[in-house]
């Protein structure tokens, strides 16, 4: 299942995205988008999980939690 990760802060890293979501499953693919001209974040993510359930999970326990002060946001990416 691949999940969209939003109000990233800018400052939040692809590893610390990674560290937050394998405490709930494995994680395939993980991919912090950059702006290509900055090469800084542009506040949002993919996080791919090959076990539904454990996808499911982290969505419904990471849904609206804080990160770097911000409350992100999770839902399944279409």
């Amino acid at each position: 299942m691949k999940l969209l990760v939003r109000n990233l802060s800018r400052s939040t890293t692809e590893q610390e995205i990674r560290t937050l979501f394998s405490a709930h499953g494995t994680i395939t693919e993980c991919s912090l988008v950059l702006d290509q001209e900055t090469g800084k974040s542009k506040g949002f993510a993919f996080v791919e999980m090959p076990n539904d359930s454990e996808a499911k999970l982290a969505l419904d326990s990471l849904h609206e939690t804080r990160v770097a002060k911000n409350k992100i946001r999770v839902k399944i990416a279409q």
